[in-house]
């Protein structure tokens, strides 16, 4: 990674991005991340785990005396992997536009099923910043890990390349969706230092 692929990126405005913060939500997560990326996420960057549920108090409770909790959806998903750092530039994927709102897309595992269904498939497609940008699986590895560690279990998570904008969209497409490749993946200790340094950025939960 001496070389800068992309030496002159296009670049948003933070205040561009579409966010939307969870309020009076932001409390620490009690779930203990387990599996194939425990190790690689920063404690920190688990804290607070926006969709940990909220403690009880008077002011979070409904006239029924039940907690109020809304569905994740795709903002909450993009705040979530916005922040990351791009591998190569001191830059994070939401401005380089590499994860882009869009983009992401929630839909039942389970279509028969609808709203009932017990497991959510969360697809985002990334756009690298140029169309053979080596780096399009590490940027795919650290989406993958950031949402595997702050998502419910319940939420099946596929990254994969946008059609058309990268030029082995399919080879990167199948390394991102093979288990065992990415286990020996990330027994890659280059690889796991590089993962962590774009996780950087996410500490302190969404932003």
């Amino acid at each position: 990674m001496s070389e800068i692929l992309n030496a002159n990126p296009t670049i948003r405005n933070a205040s561009d991005l579409p966010s939307r913060r969870r309020l009076g939500k932001n409390q620490p997560s009690s779930r203990v991340p387990q599996g194939l990326f425990a190790s690689t996420v920063p404690a920190s960057a688990r804290l607070p785990d926006p969709f940990s549920p909220s403690t009880s108090s008077d002011s979070d409770l409904s006239d029924d005396g039940q907690d109020e909790e809304e569905p994740i959806d795709e903002q909450e998903i993009y705040d979530l992997i916005a922040p990351i750092s791009d591998p190569e530039h001191p830059l994070t994927l939401g401005s380089l536009s590499v994860v882009n709102l869009p983009d992401i897309h929630l839909a039942p595992t389970f279509p028969d099923k609808g709203a009932t269904s017990p497991l959510t498939t969360l697809t985002v497609l990334i756009t690298p910043t140029i169309t053979h940008c080596s780096l399009a699986t590490v940027i795919g590895l650290g989406v993958r890990v950031r949402l595997e560690q702050a998502l419910p279990p319940r939420f099946r998570v596929d990254v994969r390349i946008k059609e058309g904008t990268h030029s082995t969209a399919d080879q990167v497409n199948r390394q991102l969706g093979d288990k065992e490749r990415v286990a020996a993946a990330m027994e890659n200790s280059s690889l796991m230092a590089v993962l962590r340094k774009m996780l950087e950025g996410c500490e302190g939960g969404v932003v």
